[in-house]
């Protein structure tokens, strides 16, 4: 919508929205999840299941100790090659990154999208008082801005 001023242009009419824009509203939150003692295979297997590129990895108590990826899994047929050997059957705890960044539920898309770019992750665990709730990509953020183009904030 947009109104005429005195000078006879168009001149838009902004709103103001009360827009989700924090990482909660946009995070996944029905995630593949795996244990420290399963196997690299059966991440394999997910991964192609699911169509996912990663996952976090939970303690029995799920707690989050750390998160596997496509790229850590490519370690593991790396060095099947090297040693001329099939795939073992390793555990993920020998392969997922341990020191894992993670981002507040409660943080803006915004914010999210500079924590992608500063520390080139492609998904982030999602955190609530210690416990994890979710997951939010780089795709999600996308997507969000996508659904939040044209609006203005509080």
């Amino acid at each position: 919508m947009a109104i005429k001023n005195f000078q006879g242009f168009r001149k838009p009419i902004k709103k103001e929205y009360d827009a989700p824009i924090l990482v909660q509203d946009y995070m996944c939150k029905k995630l593949v999840t795996f244990s420290p003692d399963q196997s690299i295979l059966a991440v394999m297997e997910a991964f192609a299941k699911h169509k996912i590129s990663g996952g976090p990895v939970l303690d029995d108590n799920g707690f989050l100790v750390g998160i596997i990826s496509e790229a850590d899994c490519m370690k593991e047929i790396s060095e099947s090659r090297y040693f001329n050997q099939p795939i073992m059957d390793k555990s993920v705890e020998k392969f997922m990154s341990k020191n894992v960044e993670t981002i507040p539920h409660d943080t803006s898309i915004f914010d999210a999208a500079g924590i992608f770019v500063q520390h080139n992750r492609r998904r982030l665990p999602v955190m609530k008082d210690d416990i994890l709730v979710g997951q939010i990509s780089r795709k999600d953020i996308v997507i969000a801005a996508l659904k939040l183009c044209g609006h203005n904030y509080k």
